[in-house]
């Protein structure tokens, strides 16, 4: 009889475990929301009280041939690589990246995702539409060869990089259980999302600013819409991810 008290006592541990961890995992999400929209807020103050404009004219001119502002340091082939690294943060490139997962996720019945994954993509745009416009900053007043169309503060690169990227590396880390991949997906989300930010720098095409601005704005965009979906999923307006099945925490014995 004790024995099978025990074993009936174990699914409603299990829940209790399962509700204190999500509750948590919620309340994490929104406090880095909260710290980076903070930080985000300090930055932009800095910008607009032109603090940093010596700061982002020495590292645009680090980063130059001495004497010549119109040539990055390194050799050609390097110039051309890093021309390649910031196509992958480009609307072009993300929106077919958008489109393809998009519809893999729709094939494979997880509507869910696919919803996440478009409105974290769409609404980054207007985010980071939105505060170039508002900021309306200059861009570096230095040579360079790439063309914008847009202002500078924040990078939209930078943004919508951190935002697709860093999406994409969590719904591949949460449709497995193996712990090794989630990190790898992760970490390679997080890579691109940085060298997609530095090649806009080396390239003049930004100010440091502007791409620590697009990190904040992106990664804090990023985790809302996780943290939002997450709540949607525990309601089950969402289906669960791959990966999110039962832990060895509900299966292991007492």
């Amino acid at each position: 009889m004790q024995v099978h008290g025990r074993r009936s006592t174990r699914p409603l541990r299990s829940f209790f475990r399962r509700l204190v961890r999500d509750e948590a995992i919620l309340l994490i999400g929104l406090l880095v929301v909260a710290l980076l929209i903070l930080g985000f807020v300090i930055l932009a103050d800095e910008v607009l009280k032109g603090d940093l404009a010596e700061f982002d004219r020495m590292v645009l001119t680090v980063l130059r041939t001495e004497g010549d502002l119109a040539d990055p340091i390194g050799p050609p082939w390097f110039e051309e690589t890093v021309r390649d690294v910031t196509a992958l943060g480009s609307t072009s490139v993300l929106s077919f990246l958008l489109v393809t997962l998009v519809g893999y996720l729709v094939l494979i019945r997880k509507r869910g995702a696919a919803l996440l994954m478009t409105v974290a993509v769409l609404g980054g745009i207007v985010v980071n539409t939105v505060l170039k416009i508002g900021f309306d900053r200059p861009r570096p007043d230095i040579p360079h060869t790439g063309r914008v169309f847009t202002a500078s503060f924040p990078s939209a690169h930078a943004t919508l990089s951190a935002i697709a990227f860093l999406t994409i590396g969590v719904l591949l880390a949460r449709m497995t259980v193996d712990r090794h991949m989630k990190v790898y997906f992760m970490t390679i989300a997080v890579l691109l999302t940085v060298l997609v930010g530095l090649s806009r720098i080396y390239l003049g095409l930004h100010h440091t600013s502007d791409v620590l601005a697009g990190w904040i704005t992106g990664s804090a965009w990023a985790i809302l819409c996780w943290t939002v979906a997450l709540r949607l999923q525990k309601q089950g307006v969402v289906e669960p991810t791959g990966g999110d099945g039962p832990s060895n925490d509900d299966t292991r014995p007492d």
